[in-house]
């Protein structure tokens, strides 16, 4: 009864947690108003659903990409494969699509590319971006169409990238929060404490997902996976607070005594928790490629958010239901694993011997995992009807992927000269350029045409051509249009053309009624041309190359194409560029920063967190035992795919690796915790058997929730980028659970010595501390 009369310390964390007790009420209601305000910002996040858009700027694809952004429109197209047709009726196919309103052509012929054994692919170019309802519904309007035909559809149009991922991630987040229900009802004490733990992690959840509006964008990878994240690797903050308030409960004659105290002491241990998971996203952060940071500062501020949640808010819930929280104990349903221990240290090293012979393997095969930097390279976990027709197309007929050439504009006699190089390269099979549109009797729309060259194309008076001739000499102050023969002045027809169309949009030009329906004709077809390929200050060269998207030979093809563009644009101001663009490019500008981050994030995750637990336990052998346990477990992680021959994103490793490190950590540093605490009375064998017995719940709760997550998404998810990270990230936290328990508790036995031998004090002010 003596330890029921206990008054609260008065040191600096119990103060401060006074304070939040005291004034518990005006936490809940800034809470309240701050999640309120954070539902609304929800919907005006904006979520970039393109990976490339995150590479450096000073890449070439990043920088190709925004010009293309702003100075070109893409027209959408679909790849149409039919299966079981002869190639006649596959013509006839291709012909009533054709005459379809929206559809600007069809390409179909009996090359390889088009039609073998049997199959067709049809290249349908449309008139419109992938996003134009109009676009939309023609699109649909083909489908229907090919009802009656063995068709496979591969095509970006009408496709909402972030709606689907949102889609399945609502069923994950839906299973994810019933397995993480069934895990806490076996873990927990009391019933009720879970409904509080969901309430906090719902205001956490909200609080973080609304403050991503400050962030200006963020990738559809992290929009998607961030929350479920975040409550796997804070659940425990809120376990950590809730059962130090129950155990005070037994020592305090009111409940808000007891909360103080937990409060005091949690504030300090869920801190001190918190900091290992911090840092390895903030690992993150420095990756070149910026897919890191943008998950690493939305996981980062999640965690936050997280502790903030337990700390602040959690309180005035506990203080609002203590009745509940006591009428809904229980006995702890998690098992004795005192056996277990004792069979630990009982069996000396063996778990110890398997780790140390895997661990080279291990590090051999994860050095050998192919990783992918292409989308249509990965390998899918989740069937996905798009990415099926993807693949059949693919593996039926000889592979392409464009290839985008940008030149600085105005230089028609260059680029005609480009094109002529390029064309006859090996796996070059089309290019299409302004300077190589044909427009009648090999005269290409770039070359330049005299007023009768003029006048006999359109079929207007000679007089007429000359005076429209002078005009555009007067305007483009080209005087010898005027001063000398005019019917010698040159001009490229694609600049005429667009002089003649100003100048009949302003009336200073009138055409009779056949002319003017002759001229609109044309004109809509050539400004269709000209707004994919002609911008402000640059040209667009579009080159079809049978070549795989990742590969030497691909990167050679580009090389190539580079050459031959800078032979004809050698001496370029720094604001002029010529750039070769592409899926080949992108791959290789990829797979570039994952070489340069890969390292570096892995190095600084290590020692940001082998600094935290320096400072934590004191010990120079007992935290890098730690880190070398746990990174062991990463090794073997990454084993998987190689030894499963399966190729996973190159993201999987850079944010998979960091996340493993800095979240499972935390299992290894509670048992150091309660072999330590225990070591101060027991011998080290019974040290260990305790520790493991009494860090099985937080253990198994943590990693299992952890686990379970990531299992889910990679189960559920199509989208190859999320569902590789979720497995990934599933299969490390159960790998980590599982050497823990296993190996770390031998190993600790093992060097128990030398752990003592390594401790180092901290001196601070002369106090040795």
């Amino acid at each position: 009864m003596a330890e029921k009369n206990k008054k609260p310390k008065q040191d600096i964390m119990h103060m401060l947690a006074s304070s939040i007790v005291r004034y518990r009420f005006l936490i809940m209601g800034l809470f309240l108003a701050a999640a309120i305000f954070c539902a609304l910002s929800i919907s005006k996040v904006k979520v970039n659903e393109d990976i490339t858009a995150f590479l450096p700027d000073e890449t070439e694809t990043r920088q190709g990409l925004t010009i293309m952004e702003d100075e070109f429109i893409t027209y959408a197209s679909a790849n149409v494969m039919i299966s079981n047709i002869t190639y006649d009726r596959a013509v006839k196919i291709a012909e009533e699509i054709k005459k379809r309103e929206h559809v600007s052509d069809v390409t179909l012929d009996d090359t390889r590319t088009h039609f073998v054994n049997s199959s067709a692919l049809l290249s349908v170019s449309f008139d419109g971006i992938s996003s134009d309802e109009n676009i939309i519904k023609e699109m649909n309007g083909i489908k229907d169409y090919l009802k009656p035909y063995d068709s496979y559809i591969s095509t970006d149009i009408g496709y909402n990238r972030s709606k689907e991922i949102a889609s399945e991630m609502g069923g994950v987040l839906l299973l994810t929060l019933t397995v993480i229900l069934a895990v806490l009802l076996f873990t927990s004490v009391s019933y009720f404490e879970v409904v509080i733990f969901f309430i906090v992690f719902a205001f956490a959840a909200v609080l973080n997902m609304g403050t991503n509006y400050l962030l200006g964008e963020i990738s559809s990878i992290t929009n998607s996976i961030a929350v479920i994240l975040q409550l796997a690797l804070a659940i425990d903050y809120s376990i950590i607070l809730v059962h130090r308030y129950q155990d005070e409960t037994v020592q305090r004659e009111t409940d808000r005594e007891a909360l103080i105290e937990a409060l005091a002491k949690g504030i300090v241990e869920i801190s001190s928790s918190s900091l290992t998971t911090i840092s390895g996203l903030l690992a993150l952060t420095l990756m070149q490629f910026r897919l890191g940071y943008d998950l690493g500062v939305v996981l980062t501020k999640g965690i936050i958010f997280s502790i903030l949640s337990v700390l602040l808010l959690m309180p005035g819930l506990i203080l609002f239901f203590p009745k509940l929280l006591k009428k809904t104990a229980h006995r702890s349903h998690v098992p004795d694993i005192s056996r277990w221990g004792r069979f630990l240290t009982k069996t000396k090293y063996c778990f110890v011997w398997v780790f140390l012979i895997l661990i080279p393997f291990s590090i051999f095969w994860s050095s050998k995992t192919n990783y992918a930097f292409a989308d249509s390279t990965i390998d899918e976990l989740v069937y996905s009807e798009r990415r099926a027709a993807m693949h059949k197309i693919i593996d039926t007929f000889d592979e392409s992927t464009q290839i985008a050439l940008i030149v600085p504009s105005g230089d028609f006699e260059s680029e005609k000269a480009v094109i002529k190089e390029i064309l006859p390269l090996e796996n070059v099979k089309s290019i299409t350029g302004l300077a190589n549109i044909e427009i009648e009797n090999g005269r290409v729309l770039t070359d330049k045409y005299t007023p009768r060259m003029f006048s006999e194309l359109l079929d207007i008076d000679i007089e007429e051509a000359v005076l429209l001739y002078q005009a555009y000499g007067v305007e483009h102050k080209q005087y010898q249009g005027i001063f000398k023969n005019s019917e010698e002045y040159e001009v490229p027809l694609i600049d005429m053309f667009l002089f003649l169309f100003d100048k009949v949009d302003e009336g200073i030009i009138t055409l009779n009624d056949d002319q003017l329906n002759r001229i609109t004709e044309l004109r809509a077809s050539l400004m269709k041309g000209i707004e994919q390929l002609k911008g402000e200050n640059y040209t667009r060269i579009i080159i079809t190359a049978t070549v795989p998207v990742e590969g030497k030979e691909s990167i050679e093809l580009v090389e190539k194409i580079r050459t031959a563009a800078l032979k004809y644009y050698p001496k370029l101001s720094d604001d002029k560029k010529v750039l070769v663009i592409g899926e080949i490019t992108s791959a290789r500008d990829l797979n570039e920063t994952f070489n340069s981050d890969s390292l570096k994030i892995n190095v600084l995750t290590i020692v940001f967190v082998l600094v935290i637990l320096l400072l934590t336990f004191r010990t120079v052998a007992g935290s890098a035992l730690l880190v070398f346990v746990i990174q062991g477990s990463i090794w073997i992680n990454f084993s998987f795919p190689y030894l499963l021959d399966i190729t996973s994103s190159f993201v999987t490793n850079m944010i998979v690796s960091a996340i493993q490190m800095g979240a499972t950590i935390d299992y290894a540093i509670v048992i150091m915790n309660h072999y330590q605490e225990n070591r101060q009375r027991l011998n080290k064998r019974e040290s260990m058997t305790a520790a493991v017995n009494e860090s099985f719940p937080t253990i198994l709760t943590s990693g299992s929730i952890l686990t379970m997550a990531g299992f889910l998404i990679s189960l559920r998810v199509s989208d190859v980028y999320i569902g590789h990270i979720g497995l990934a990230v599933g299969r490390g936290a159960l790998i980590s659970v599982i050497l823990v328990l296993t190996v770390l508790p031998q190993l600790i036995v093992l060097l128990d010595v030398l752990i003592e031998k390594t401790r180092f004090t901290i001196h601070l002010g002369g106090e040795r501390k």
